[in-house]
């Protein structure tokens, strides 16, 4: 009779019930040929004594085998390997050098995407410096899952959690019509909208839709690296225009359209990332005629318009005159939670449709439970007063790290204190690389540009202790990498 109890290894400290792994250790040897069709197998007492396990604990085994057909139970005669069992070529079965199914690397032709690294940091460091995100600790969140899970637990709630959700719950944009109008002047309908898992759908799904390998989209230097990945992926033209203090260079777009056919422009008007510049009023009616003159697109990341500390904000491009090709972008993880990936894109109703119909083939819908708990937050007014506290508290931290950077590293960066939005764009004077502070395990940068020698300090999501902390943990590195 075939060991079996050679290829059953037991181990009692995986989270896998011991039975199933008597399961899938006999699988594994019908499937490998090893186990002939008809092969007899021990009885369930015989093999539980070799395994050192209960019989009930191979009586559960062999039941679960039967009833998938591997073996065949004669109650009181035999157990044997099912006659339906295709006959394999049998393979040495040698069960230390067994590997698992999945640590085989794919071996067919596939379309590789290489990944996107924003850092080099391997260890978990004892400081990170995010790019820009919020305080979670003053974030509404408790109130928003309260409100979930009242939801779950209604029944007409329930019935219509996943109801129409391809585009959005329509609570949840018929909510974002009022808001969007009161807090960005957007003249726009509920059909105008589609609630996206975070605003990088939205740039996806605006990237798919517009670009191709004939296209070229203009977006700035430097720029969002994940979103010129997004571009690239399409095989379209990337052609980098400069960024400067008003923001990204019109006159620089206009040149290249004259001179060639443009498909859109990719622009950061409110905060650009990662300066946080502000694109001027000037260049910013600039590029809606620049638009409506040369027929392309503009896609409008707004992913931090309720972050602004010195006046109230510049109204976004969508919300201008134009002829309907800016597609705006939005997001509420810098609003509520980077974890919470419910952004919203703002279109054209035809152009609406098709990123509805393209998104419904990767991703049917969103949670219908999540969005509807939004728009409550949005209703009852606690996003508002919400942002009222945010806002002060990030104004107030955004001024202590100023005065900090200012006493402990003056000398070896510089900055331009930006106007709203949650970092600072700093950089680095040549004597201090700031690739250096890659190798650094105490300290994670999320956000670093080694050609620029600059990185982002996100100070929202640190009050002034953790600032302290951060900065002081960037001093002693800076002096670790000076030349």
């Amino acid at each position: 009779m075939f060991p079996l109890e050679s290829v059953i290894l037991i181990d009692k400290g995986r989270k896998i019930p011991v039975y199933q792994q008597i399961v899938y250790a006999i699988t594994a040897a019908i499937r490998s040929g090893a186990l002939a069709p008809g092969t007899p197998l021990p009885g369930s007492r015989e093999l539980a004594g070799k395994l050192g396990v209960h019989r009930k604990t191979v009586i559960a085994a062999y039941e679960e085998l039967h009833a998938q057909d591997w073996i065949r139970i004669v109650p009181r005669k035999r157990v044997s390997v099912s006659d339906h069992i295709p006959l394999l070529k049998p393979r040495k079965w040698n069960a230390e050098q067994q590997v698992a199914s999945f640590e085989h690397d794919f071996d067919l032709p596939f379309r590789t995407v290489a990944p996107v690294s924003l850092t080099g940091a391997r260890a978990v460091p004892e400081i990170m410096i995010d790019d820009g995100h919020p305080d979670v600790r003053l974030s509404p969140v408790d109130e928003l899952l309260k409100t979930y899970r009242s939801y779950t637990s209604r029944t007409f709630a329930i019935k219509h959690a996943h109801i129409g959700t391809e585009q959005g719950a329509l609570r949840l944009r018929e909510e974002l019509v009022r808001y969007l109008s009161e807090t960005r002047g957007l003249n726009i309908c509920a059909e105008n909208l589609l609630i996206t898992h975070g605003a990088q759908m939205g740039i996806y799904l605006a990237a798919q839709l517009l670009l191709h390998p004939r296209a070229r989209i203009i977006v700035g230097k430097p720029n969002y690296p994940v979103a010129n990945k997004t571009f690239e992926e399409t095989k379209a033209h990337l052609l980098e225009v400069a960024v400067d203090a008003y923001g990204i260079d019109t006159d620089a777009i206009e040149a290249i359209c004259k001179k060639q056919k443009i498909t859109a422009v990719y622009a950061i008007p409110h905060h650009h990332y990662p300066t946080t510049v502000t694109l001027s009023v000037a260049r910013r009616i600039r590029l809606l005629e620049l638009s409506r003159q040369y027929a392309f697109a503009i896609i409008e990341d707004d992913y931090d318009y309720d972050y602004h500390y010195t006046s109230a904000p510049y109204l976004p491009l969508a919300s201008g005159a134009h002829t309907g090709n800016v597609i705006y972008i939005g997001s509420f993880s810098k609003i509520l939670d980077p974890s919470l990936r419910i952004g919203f894109m703002v279109a054209s109703r035809n152009f609406i449709a098709q990123c509805t119909a393209l998104r419904a083939l990767i991703d049917v819908g969103g949670d219908g439970y999540m969005q509807n708990a939004l728009a409550a937050l949005i209703k009852n007014g606690e996003l508002k007063r919400h942002l009222k506290k945010a806002k002060k508290c990030y104004h107030q931290r955004r001024d202590f790290l100023d005065r900090l950077l200012k006493e402990q590293l003056g000398t070896v960066l510089s900055y331009q204190l930006p106007s709203g939005g949650m970092a600072i764009w700093i950089r680095l004077l040549p004597e201090y690389p700031a690739d250096r502070l890659v190798a650094i395990p105490q300290l994670k940068i999320l956000r670093l540009d080694a050609t620029q020698n600059a990185f982002r300090f996100g100070f929202a999501s640190m009050n002034e202790k953790e600032l302290e902390a951060a900065v002081y943990a960037l001093k002693k590195a800076l002096k670790s990498v000076h030349k």
